[in-house]
């Protein structure tokens, strides 16, 4: 969806924040799913990680509703309309659905890990893409969110029983 830009002050060309305000949509889309898929792995895990994990799980959820609440914000810091509704976000996000009826603590350990590897690559190409537009202060934004999302996808990963090598859900 285009973005439509409000009045405002902010010295960024409308043309540049037009742009911006369509690349940060795209990435709040991601993070609010990704939310919900730390919530799912988080309700549903069990096994013998299980406190360890569920833990984890709502831990990366709380810091993701962080990089949530950032996204949105900067959106309408630039004169746009954050879009997060679940209609949004089932059309738009560009992460694999959560696999459904998955219980082990292995099987949400991969399927939450890919989750965060595809959101943390949008990330890193968000940056590019801000940086390329000339929006330094976005492009931060999405850095520091890209190493938030690095630093989950390592403690999740560390909780995995197969190497990243081996097949994953």
């Amino acid at each position: 969806m285009p973005s439509t830009t409000h009045p405002t002050l902010n010295t960024l060309p409308e043309t540049i924040r037009s742009q911006i305000i369509d690349l940060l949509g795209a990435r709040l889309v991601d993070t609010i799913d990704l939310q919900l898929q730390a919530k799912q792995a988080h309700w549903n895990v069990k096994g013998p990680q299980f406190i360890a994990l569920h833990k984890l799980f709502d831990d990366v959820a709380a810091d993701v509703t962080e990089y949530v609440d950032l996204i949105a914000e900067r959106i309408v810091q630039l004169g746009g309309v954050a879009d997060g509704t679940s209609s949004s976000v089932a059309e738009r996000s560009s992460l694999a659905p959560y696999p459904p009826g998955i219980s082990s603590g292995d099987e949400h350990v991969w399927a939450f890990a890919n989750a965060l590897s595809t959101c943390g690559d949008q990330m890193r190409r968000a940056i590019d893409a801000a940086d390329d537009l000339g929006d330094m202060g976005t492009a931060d934004l999405f850095t520091e969110i890209s190493r938030g999302l690095d630093k989950s996808l390592w403690f999740v990963e560390a909780h995995a029983e197969q190497t990243p090598a081996a097949p994953r859900v």
